[in-house]
Formats: C-alpha cells, sequence, structure tokens
C-alpha cells in the first residue's frame, strides 16, 4: 500500500515545479550506512534514512542486488522518475526516492513557502516543543537525543520502539513493544514520531491514533520541507535537515556518516511549526 503522505507530497511537488520538473536530474546519489543522499543539478540536496535491515540478509547475492536501485545509472537520471522509487517494495530503493523527493521539496519551499508553517535554522526539533508538568511523552522509535534529554528533564515518557536492545538499561522501563502502538499512542499529550516511520508505512497510521489535543511532531532527516500533508494529519512540528554544503554531505555519508558527523558541518537542523492564526493571516 503507498503512503497516503508520499502520495500527496509527490503530486504536491509536481504540481509547484510543473514543467520545470523535467529539467531537471540526480547530479549524485549516495547510500551510506546509516543515511541516504541525493544532490539534484538544481544544487538542492535530500536526505533519508538508508533502512539497512531490508536488505535480504544484507549479503552480495541476487536476492540482495534485486534491492539496489540501479547502481551506475543514477547520475543524470530525471529527477521524476528518481522520485517515483519512493513507491517501491524494496527499502533502499524507496530510501533513494524519499531523499530525491526532500531535495525537490527544498526548492518547492524556496518557490512556494507554506504561510502556515515557519521554518526556523538552527533549531532542534525538541526545543521547538513545549512540555508542561504531569504531560506524558510518548516517543515513536529510540531516538537517542530525545530520550536523554527527556530523562534529564525528569519528564514521564514511554518508548515505542522494534528492537528494545537500541535502549539502555535506565530506559527499558519505559519500552513498550511497536506493536503496542495502538494502545500508547492515544496516552500522549506530546507525541514525538521518527521520520522513518515514512519508510515502513506506519506513520499515518500513528499520527491517526493521536488524541486531537496532543502536539504531534515528526522528527529526522526523512522529514522533507512539504509540510502539507503532515499538516492534514494533525503534526504541529517538523523537524528536518537542510543540507549547506551538499558534495561535502554526501563525502561524509559515503565514508558511513551520521548526524554526528554532518549537522553543525555540512548540514544544519531545521524546523518548520505551525503558525497561530494571526501569523498564519500575515504570512499569506
Amino acid at each position: 500500500m503507498q503512503s497516503p503522505i508520499l502520495v500527496e507530497t509527490v503530486a504536491a511537488v509536481t504540481d509547484i515545479l510543473g514543467a520545470d520538473l523535467d529539467d531537471i536530474a540526480v547530479e549524485r546519489a549516495v547510500i551510506g550506512l546509516f543515511f541516504t543522499g541525493v544532490k539534484l543539478t538544481t544544487g538542492h540536496a535530500g536526505a533519508c534514512a538508508t533502512p539497512i535491515k531490508s536488505i535480504p540478509e544484507a549479503v552480495c547475492c541476487p536476492s540482495s542486488a534485486m534491492a539496489m536501485p540501479f547502481p551506475g545509472k543514477m547520475k543524470g537520471k530525471p529527477a521524476r522518475e528518481m522520485m517515483r522509487e519512493a513507491f517501491s517494495d524494496h527499502g533502499i530503493r524507496r530510501g533513494v526516492g524519499i531523499a530525491t523527493v526532500n531535495a525537490l521539496a527544498e526548492l518547492c519551499w524556496e518557490r512556494r513557502p507554506h504561510p502556515l508553517f515557519e521554518l526556523r535554522h538552527g533549531v532542534d526539533a525538541f526545543d521547538a516543543n513545549s512540555f508542561r508538568p504531569g504531560d506524558q511523552t510518548v516517543v515513536v522509535g529510540a531516538f537517542v537525543p530525545f530520550l536523554k534529554e527527556l530523562k534529564r528533564r525528569k519528564q514521564s515518557f514511554l518508548v515505542l520502539e522494534k528492537d528494545p536492545d537500541t535502549l539502555k538499561a535506565e530506559e527499558l522501563p519505559f519500552y513498550r513493544p511497536a506493536e503496542m502502538a495502538r494502545e500508547v499512542v492515544p496516552q500522549a499529550d506530546v507525541l514525538l514520531v521518527t521520520g522513518t516511520t515514512l519508510l515502513n508505512d506506519t506513520l499515518e497510521d500513528l499520527l491517526s491514533w493521536a488524541k486531537p489535543e496532543a502536539r504531534v511532531t515528526v522528527v529526522g532527516p526523512t522529514v522533507g520541507l512539504m509540510p502539507n500533508a503532515f499538516l492534514a494529519r494533525g503534526a504541529d512540528i517538523l523537524g528536518g535537515v537542510k543540507i549547506t554544503q551538499p558534495d561535502e554531505f554526501l563525502d561524509l555519508l559515503a565514508e558511513g556518516g551520521s548526524g554526528y558527523h554532518f549537522f553543525g558541518r555540512v548540514a544544519e537542523k531545521v524546523v518548520l511549526s505551525r503558525r497561530s492564526a494571526d501569523e498564519a493571516a500575515k504570512a499569506a
């Protein structure tokens, strides 16, 4: 089943760029250990988490090779065509497609910023949230910086995660299996969701299970600057990445780099936060 968020985002990109999309191609693509990156001929770049576990047995065999998107053939590929890989059944191909969508989304934001969202540079998505005494926070995915800060603030939280081995011993009391999401997510006053849920088609359900008054954040380099589909499903804050030096960024990914290596050097954190009604009216 195709992700409605991705379907709507691709449609929005296609609408905003129009015929100009036909002139945009992939200049370079890197499938790194932690993140996949794509640079376009426009100079814009996008990223996506690399779903490394989706490669069958992660060994060099025909079944694994099928998961890889056109080695040696991605440079010069039309962005419109590469963007469609976001709907692939193969995780690695899908990652390349989403990275391409996110690169195009940055160009779209330059041309048509969303009046209901404010783009803030150099801001961490966690800091963009407000936490009230007694709030229950639910974190979807073992997002280490968020868990560390929640513990520091002594904020009540639960973490939904597929692999409990990603958690520290002192975090295990707050661990809930991912299969309990439908029961746990409605408990959240603050819901923090990793953008990698776009890769496994769980994001729409997670957002639909949040109670209406919950403050919802979707975060990670997999999240691009096209908030329309997220906004329609109740997200208040999107935390993504602005790649400031695309070539150096891709070099880092090619050498196994992660956020610890590229943030503050060749990329910066950005936040799209929902404006108030008055602010939106002024920005329109």
